[in-house]
Order: structure tokens, then C-alpha cells, then sequence
């Protein structure tokens, strides 16, 4: 941050000449935020669909200090769209429920996780095992039980969501 010292004092060299023009730095973190938003391409997920975050008062299996993030997922039903396998047909809507532990690593994945879901990328519309058109996730893992199979405790989960959501670009 440019600082130089003396024997008593530490100065700030970083505004030596004046600080940038404000409209300057607004204008370059709006153009990096465009840039960043352009690499992300969007997904499959159906309009229309919610994502609601609640703290319930529990720890999560592996994760014993902390409150646990509830997030659910909600789509009603709808018509399937060019980007779907059966265009004009409908689908089954559906609700999904993941569960994170509150700290600092999953509110950050709540945060990727908010940004994947505006750009359509958590969920898809896929035939289920009768044949039947519904919404359902995506590639992007979620923990849809907070404890047992699939569920916690998973001492990688995190590591390996936030990797999903790297190579989709969302950072």
C-alpha cells in the first residue's frame, strides 16, 4: 500500500499525488464486474425459481461450533424452454433444501452459491426414472441432508463445492 517509514512515524505514500478521481474507481470496479460477469455463462435453470437462506440453531456432524445455514430452494411448475430436452412440454416444479455450516467458508459458498443460482446453474429440467419431466440439480453439488448418507459429516464437501463453482466461474 506504499508506506515509508522514519525513525517515529509511518507515512502513507499511496495518495502521494492525490487519490484517484471517484468516478474513476467506481467506473473500473463496474468494468471488472462486467468483465467477471461475462466469463460466467448461464445455465439451464428454470425462471422464476426462489433461494432462501435461514441460520438454524444446530451444528451440522463435523462441524460442532457453529450454527448451521438452511437453504432452500423453491420452483413451481412450468413450461420447458429451448434450453431444456422437451421444449413446450411441461415440467414438475420442485423444492430442495441444502444445508452448510455458518463460518466463515460457508457463508462465503451461500454467497457463490447465490451467484450461481442468478446465472441458472444449480438447477436443470431432467426426465426422472418414470420419464417424467422436473426440475432437479445440476452439477453443482448441494448437501440435501444435514446428516447420514450424503449427508455430514463430509470433511471435503466444501472444498469440492466451491471447486464446482470455480469451473463453472463463479469465485
Amino acid at each position: 500500500m506504499g508506506a515509508s517509514q522514519s525513525k517515529d512515524k509511518m507515512h502513507c505514500t499511496r495518495y502521494l499525488n492525490g487519490p484517484p478521481p471517484l468516478g474513476e474507481t467506481a467506473e473500473t470496479q463496474r468494468s471488472s464486474n462486467r468483465k467477471k460477469n461475462n466469463l460466467i455463462k448461464q445455465g439451464s435453470q428454470p425462471d422464476g425459481g426462489q433461494m432462501n437462506c435461514n441460520i438454524e440453531r444446530r451444528s451440522l456432524p463435523g462441524h460442532p461450533d457453529c450454527d448451521t445455514i438452511q437453504i432452500t430452494f423453491h420452483f413451481d411448475d412450468g413450461i420447458q424452454s429451448d434450453k431444456h430436452p422437451h421444449p413446450g412440454h411441461g415440467y414438475k416444479g420442485s423444492e430442495c433444501v441444502a444445508y452448510l455450516p455458518q463460518n466463515t467458508t460457508g457463508t462465503k459458498i451461500v454467497r457463490l452459491l447465490e451467484q450461481a443460482f442468478q446465472h441458472k446453474l444449480l438447477f436443470t429440467v431432467a426426465a426422472d426414472l418414470s420419464g417424467e419431466y422436473r426440475v432437479t440439480p445440476a452439477d453443482i453439488p448441494l448437501k440435501t441432508r444435514d446428516s447420514g448418507s450424503s449427508g455430514y459429516p463430509d470433511p471435503n464437501y466444501l472444498k469440492s463445492v466451491r471447486k464446482s463453482l470455480k469451473v463453472k466461474g463463479i469465485k
